[in-house]
C-alpha cells in the first residue's frame, strides 16, 4: 500500500506554503499528494506547482491527484485538456479524479442553470468521453447528459491520464468497476471499504475485467494535537460537513450523498439527534462537540501524536493508495506539519 498526503484549502496554506509542505512530504516518504477541489483555486494548476515543488527533493517530482473534481464546474473537453496538459508536463505522474458533486440537490443545479439530470448518467457521460479523447481517440458520442461530435485531443502522444471516479453508494461504485482507472472514497470504516470493493467486483465482472485494475484510494482525516479536546472539536468540525451536510436534509436527500453513506455504515440515529439540535438553533460548536465519538474513531483519528499511526493503519486494510488527509488543530503551519510527521511512510 502506498501512503500520500491530502491538502485542502481549509488549511489556509500560501502558495509559499503549499511549496514548503509539498517538499516536506517528498522528504518524508510520501509517494503522491492529492488535493480535492471546490469553487476556489484550480486544482490542476495546484498539482502543477506541488510536482515542480519535489523536483527539488525527488528528481522524478511525486505523483499529484486531484480527489476529486466536481463535474458540473467543467465539460469533459476542459478536463481532458486541463489532465492531458498536467499528464505532459509531470511524465504521466499525475491521476485525474472526477465527481457528481451535488448534482443530486437541486439547488445545487441551480446555482449552475443545469436542468435535472441523473448523477449516475452523468459520470457514465463524462468517463467514457474524458478517458477517450485523454486516450487519443475521436469523441463522437450522444449520451443523456454529454454530447460530442468529432473532438479530438489534440496532443501529441496522447496523455492517457488515469481517470478516477469519486463513489460512495453502490451503483457509482459499479460504474467505477466497469469503466474508471480508480476510486475515490472518502469517510469509510474497512468495513465500507471491504464493501465498496465488492460492489467495484460487481462493476468490473459486467465488462469481465479484472477487478484488481481499478485502485482504490481514500482520504482518511488526521487531526494531531496534544490538547484532545482541541483536535476533536477541529476534527469533528471537518466532518459535520459531510455527515450533516450544510443544512438539515429532506426525506430524500438523507439517502444520498455523503448522509446516505454514512447512514448506511449504521449512523442513522446520531445523526438524526444531532439534526434535531441545529433545527432548535444550536450553534456549530455545540454540535461539533455534541458528534459521537464512535462515529469519529471510525472513519478517522484525533488526538496525540504517538496514537496515529496505529489507527491510520487500522483504517487503511484494504486500500491500494490510503492518503494522510491533513485536519489542522489550529490555524498554523505547525499543525499541518505535526499530522505529516505523525503518519508519515517511514514511521507507519
Amino acid at each position: 500500500m502506498e501512503i500520500g498526503v491530502g491538502l485542502d484549502a481549509s488549511l489556509g496554506l500560501s502558495f509559499s506554503g503549499q511549496i514548503e509542505a509539498s517538499q516536506e512530504a517528498a522528504r518524508m516518504g510520501y509517494t503522491s499528494i492529492w488535493t480535492p477541489e471546490g469553487t476556489g483555486q484550480d486544482s490542476f494548476q495546484l498539482c502543477a506547482q506541488r510536482w515542480a515543488a519535489t523536483r527539488e527533493v525527488v528528481p522524478e517530482g511525486l505523483t499529484t491527484g486531484i480527489a476529486v473534481s466536481p463535474v458540473m464546474y467543467r465539460t469533459p473537453v476542459a478536463f481532458a485538456m486541463s489532465g492531458g496538459t498536467l499528464s505532459q508536463l509531470t511524465g504521466g505522474r499525475f491521476l485525474m479524479g472526477i465527481g457528481s458533486g451535488g448534482a443530486y440537490r437541486p439547488r445545487s443545479r441551480q446555482a449552475l442553470g443545469l436542468r435535472r439530470l441523473s448523477a449516475l448518467s452523468m459520470m457514465r457521460d463524462y468517463l467514457i468521453t474524458v478517458r477517450g479523447l485523454v486516450a487519443g481517440e475521436e469523441a463522437d458520442y450522444q449520451g443523456e447528459v454529454v454530447t460530442l461530435r468529432g473532438i479530438k485531443l489534440d496532443i501529441s502522444p496522447a496523455p492517457r491520464t488515469p481517470v478516477y471516479l469519486g463513489a460512495l453508494g453502490p451503483e457509482m461504485l459499479r460504474l467505477a468497476g466497469e469503466l474508471a482507472d480508480g476510486v475515490c472514497l472518502n469517510w469509510c470504516t474497512p468495513e465500507q471499504i471491504a464493501w465498496s470493493r465488492e460492489r467495484i467486483a460487481e462493476g468490473a465482472a459486467r465488462v469481465n475485467r479484472d477487478p484488481s485494475e481499478v485502485k482504490v484510494v481514500e482520504y482518511i482525516r488526521v487531526c494531531i494535537d496534544d490538547d484532545p479536546d482541541t483536535a476533536r472539536r477541529a476534527y469533528a468540525r471537518a466532518t459535520m460537513g459531510y455527515a450533516l451536510g450544510q443544512q438539515v436534509p429532506t426525506e430524500r436527500e438523507r439517502r444520498l450523498g455523503y448522509r446516505g453513506h454514512f447512514e448506511r455504515m449504521g449512523y442513522v440515529e446520531e445523526l438524526a439527534a444531532l439534526d434535531r439540535m441545529r433545527k432548535e438553533g444550536a450553534s456549530r460548536d455545540e454540535v461539533a462537540d455534541a458528534f459521537p465519538t464512535e462515529l469519529l474513531r471510525s472513519v478517522g483519528y484525533y488526538g496525540p501524536a504517538e496514537g496515529a499511526a496505529e489507527a491510520f493503519t487500522r483504517l487503511s486494510q484494504g486500500l491500494d493508495v490510503a492518503i494522510v488527509r491533513v485536519v489542522a488543530a489550529r490555524p498554523d503551519a505547525d499543525s499541518v506539519l505535526a499530522v505529516m510527521r505523525a503518519c508519515q511512510p517511514n514511521g507507519v
